[in-house]
């Protein structure tokens, strides 16, 4: 049984009358291809199983969480025993201190490290720190990128101010001109540059960040004495456990990290150098489960066996094996597909498909034979994609493509 089934249904229908919209954010299967389900029982290694017992290879895991597998064994020991110890106490566990040299030694250019809870803390905490410790208020963004949902960074302005945006300043991803021009444009109010490990933008081509423009915001960032923040949340010990930057030699002043730093367990991490540990020390950021024990924990665990294995290749093995089968699927039924981004990071779409209508038609089409895929937001591999489940998966878009290159005949 897979899609939305009666039970899916009921609970949406519930969901309905005591929560606006029924969801909110991202996670709005109103936002999927018609049919997707909503509710979940239970997650396994690389599967998931929704309320009406449909089963599905999840190659979203959680929307990026989900680094090693869901409920890995090795990490829900390690939060078990924390949890039977405590986890929200008056204070930290000692877990934080050791927590914390972990991240530093396993961080490139990390001298120091604070703990949030998710993306958005992260970055909103990266600005306040820039700005505390320059004195300035300009922050640097490129044009179409996600940092989160404050309202300085949300992708909507209910809600929000044209005041919550007065010292953003707009530049082209990847462009060294257009970066040097909005550092001019700044002048000498230039608090930071915010830049994402990689262009991720939803329904876009994803583009790694090319050398010539990771070393032009480094250079530029230092020569006005301004931070350069590195948004890690998404892309962060998936791609490299030293950071995304680490393979180019490009060393940022702050970095954010969140998804997949605890497997599933709510953590996020603000990494910095050294000449801004005083400014970490003035800002005020704060939250009453910023320090919960079982997700450092779970943290620990995570990030040792993500080393253990070397979580970022094997990653990267399985998203080749997916990228090479669908390759080979789209040039048999005659089909235009791109496939872009890191390959632990995979993303499909469809020449000529505007409106990604046969994006949406390809993944109903899977999803109906037991694989979770996304139409226009990057999806995510974990180390608990064997190669098993990626031809599970190829099974189940091999009909999928044949369906979208009837659809382009219609």
């Amino acid at each position: 049984m897979t899609g939305s089934g009666p039970v899916d249904r009921s609970l949406r229908e519930r969901a309905g009358r005591v929560i606006p919209g029924g969801l909110w954010g991202h996670l709005r299967a109103a936002s999927l291809p018609e049919g997707y389900p909503q509710f979940f029982r239970r997650g396994e290694g690389c599967r998931i199983e929704d309320v009406d017992g449909g089963v599905y290879v999840d190659l979203m895991c959680s929307w990026g969480p989900i680094v090693l597998g869901h409920g890995h064994p090795a990490v829900e020991r390690a939060a078990q025993a924390q949890r039977a110890l405590g986890d929200c106490l008056d204070g930290p566990g000692e877990v934080l201190v050791r927590l914390a040299e972990r991240v530093v030694g396993l961080v490139a250019h990390a001298d120091w490290v604070m703990f949030q809870k998710n993306g958005t803390d992260a970055t909103t905490a990266c600005v306040m720190l820039a700005r505390a410790a320059t004195g300035r208020r300009k922050v640097l963004v490129a044009r179409g990128s996600y940092h989160g949902s404050a309202p300085w960074c949300t992708p909507s302005m209910a809600g929000v101010t044209e005041a919550d945006r007065s010292h953003l300043i707009h530049f082209e991803y990847n462009d060294p001109d257009s970066l040097a021009q909005a550092v001019d444009q700044a002048g000498d109010d230039l608090a930071a540059i915010l830049v994402t490990a990689l262009r991720h933008d939803l329904a876009r081509d994803q583009a790694l960040a090319q050398p010539a423009f990771a070393l032009a915001a480094r250079e530029l960032s230092a020569r006005r004495g301004a931070a350069l923040i590195l948004d890690d949340v998404r892309a962060g010990f998936r791609l490299d456990l030293a950071g995304s930057w680490a393979p180019l030699g490009i060393e940022p002043d702050l970095s954010a990290f969140s998804k997949a730093i605890a497997n599933g367990h709510a953590l996020a991490a603000v990494t910095g150098r050294d000449w801004l540990r005083e400014a970490a020390t003035r800002v005020f950021v704060t939250g009453s489960f910023w320090c919960s024990a079982v997700s450092m924990a779970a943290a620990l665990a995570t990030l040792d066996e993500l080393q253990r294995v070397d979580g970022p290749a094997r990653m990267a093995r399985a998203g080749l094996r997916l990228r090479e089968g669908l390759a080979r699927q789209a040039q048999r039924h005659g089909i235009g597909l791109r496939q872009s981004g890191p390959p632990q990071m995979p993303l499909l779409l469809f020449e000529g498909d505007a409106d990604q209508s046969l994006g949406a038609l390809f993944c109903r089409e899977a999803l109906a034979r037991g694989a979770y895929l996304h139409h226009k937001h990057n999806m995510f591999l974990s180390v608990a994609h064997d190669d098993a489940a990626i031809d599970a998966v190829l099974a189940a878009t091999e009909p999928a493509m044949a369906a979208v290159a009837r659809a382009r005949l219609a």
